[in-house]
């Protein structure tokens, strides 16, 4: 009995990279107007060759890679552009952050940390800060890098360095985390204001 044939490991890999690939080339083709036959000249490849890269039925070398990108006249990248389309995300439903303990938290200020990417990716902090009745105005705040500031309800004055704001609902800030921050009067409580720090690297 004559044993079944078995196929190239390359013949028909259909693996995530060589699907990203076909996409790729038939997506650059086709934008310059150029037909399979037309790329096979230019390429020096056979028509059939380049049908297996469109259909991802074959992996191809860098060479294969730096010639097509050539004739196409697109970084090489640009043939992988997809691959590492997964990328970390963070989803918190509403009244769901994370409840965290800072410097104020003592004295009634309530802090939620909206979400956190991490390792090199976790370069900014949201936190949506809540003052009441029960919270007292604390010593100002210093950090390293910049901080957003977006006011949700209530009315208070924030102080940055000597400068003082009077800020409601709707009203924004941009400072430089460095220069002394924070609440100084709590004019119109409760208040809710949403605080991004950006950063290059946050422990």
């Amino acid at each position: 009995m004559s044993r079944p044939e078995r196929a190239a490991p390359d013949q028909h890999p259909s693996g995530a990279l060589e699907q990203i690939i076909a996409q790729r080339v038939r997506e650059f083709r086709l934008a310059k107007g150029v037909s399979m036959t037309e790329l096979a000249r230019r390429t020096g490849m056979s028509k059939a060759m380049l049908s297996k890269i469109e259909n991802a039925q074959t992996s191809c070398s860098l060479s294969t890679l730096s010639r097509l990108a050539e004739t196409l006249d697109v970084p090489v990248t640009a043939l992988f552009r997809g691959v590492d389309a997964e990328r970390e995300a963070v989803f918190t439903p509403a009244g769901r952050g994370s409840q965290i303990v800072r410097r104020g938290s003592d004295v009634g200020h309530l802090y939620q940390l909206l979400g956190a990417l991490h390792g090199e990716h976790k370069r900014i902090e949201p936190l949506l800060v809540t003052l009441t009745e029960a919270s007292e105005v604390f010593p100002l705040f210093q950090h390293p890098g910049t901080e957003f500031l977006y006011v949700l309800e209530g009315v208070m004055v924030y102080g940055h360095g000597r400068a003082r704001y009077e800020m409601r609902a709707g009203d924004s800030l941009v400072f430089d985390g460095e220069g002394p921050h924070g609440p100084v009067e709590l004019v119109e409580v409760p208040i809710r204001f949403l605080t991004v720090t950006a950063n290059g690297h946050l422990d």
